[in-house]
């Protein structure tokens, strides 16, 4: 005869390993999460942080789509993260954040987004140059 088996039922997310800076939401319609990347900037990057945390402060008053809004936000904070480990920024991961931001900017800065508010489109087009400049 075999041994019973043991059944889990899980009520939310189950992690196997440790979890580090994560946000999670479940059971939500919708959800707004904010995280704070207050370490310490790697040296030669402090314009970019601080330029990439103004447009994360200035990005809801674009007027973007939820879906654009959210995917610029996720580049900015992804371009945070590389500049606040404490170490080196790995120059790849860096750049691709970096396209991954101009890249959900682009939109707005060309005029083809929709919905965008009023000097939206100058200030997208002001951050990708300030963005590509700091690069």
């Amino acid at each position: 005869m075999s041994d019973p088996q043991q059944v889990n039922n899980y009520d939310g997310p189950v992690f196997h390993g440790g979890v580090s800076s994560s946000q999670f939401a479940w059971n939500n319609e919708t959800v707004t999460q904010n995280q704070q990347l207050n370490g310490p900037v790697a040296p030669g990057h402090e314009a970019l942080a601080a330029l990439v945390g103004e447009l994360l402060r200035q990005l809801p008053g674009a007027g973007l789509p939820d879906r654009e809004r959210e995917d610029a936000e996720a580049a900015a904070q992804e371009v945070l993260a590389e500049v606040t480990t404490g170490q080196d920024p790995e120059p790849g991961r860096l750049r691709r954040a970096l396209n991954g931001l101009r890249g959900a900017l682009a939109p707005v800065a060309t005029g083809i987004a929709a919905g965008t508010a009023v000097g939206a489109q100058e200030w997208a087009q002001e951050a990708i140059r300030g963005l590509s400049a700091l690069v």
